[in-house]
């Protein structure tokens, strides 16, 4: 693999069948568009896929063969932190990871905002204890590092670790 760009021309999208929804949370954790929802047919993942130029990620083979698919992976690994790894390995993903910039529920975008903007969206001891949340511009879901955050930063680093590994 050469690389005659430090970064490739567009941003790396994903539409995901309705069995990868950890894997949909996993990569919006390190800041990728993953479109997901758990009534997608497959007839919808392929429009989807078409319409916005998004990679299609599917455990499904069937899905891959569709004629208008025209970027896409079939998954071997069962368990989702496994699936990260492949496809963080697989798609060279190491250069477009941004993690803690979406939401993980909605896909949304987030906006940092200080307390004023928190007060009452989150609970008291929260606000206390933080002065900068992040909240979601899709849903208005709020976010912040809480007891969850060692885990959520391990995983960010074992993906690191993969597209390390991957481009050595």
């Amino acid at each position: 693999l050469v690389r005659l760009r430090p970064r490739p021309l567009r941003v790396t999208c994903f539409v995901l069948d309705v069995h990868l929804g950890a894997l949909a949370r996993y990569l919006r954790l390190l800041g990728f568009d993953a479109f997901w929802r758990n009534d997608l047919d497959d007839a919808t993942i392929v429009d989807v896929a078409a319409s916005e130029h998004r990679i299609v990620l599917t455990r499904d083979r069937g899905i891959l063969k569709h004629g208008r698919v025209t970027h896409g992976y079939w998954l071997r690994a069962t368990d989702p932190l496994a699936q990260l790894d492949e496809v963080v390995r697989a798609l060279d993903l190491g250069g477009g990871l941004a993690p803690y910039t979406r939401c993980i529920e909605c896909n949304g975008e987030l906006e940092e905002v200080g307390r004023a903007e928190a007060a009452g969206r989150v609970p008291a001891r929260v606000l206390a204890g933080h002065e900068r949340f992040r909240r979601c511009a899709g849903c208005g879901r709020f976010y912040w590092p809480g007891s969850h955050q060692p885990r959520l930063d391990a995983i960010v680093a074992r993906a690191r670790a993969v597209a390390g590994a991957a481009s050595g």
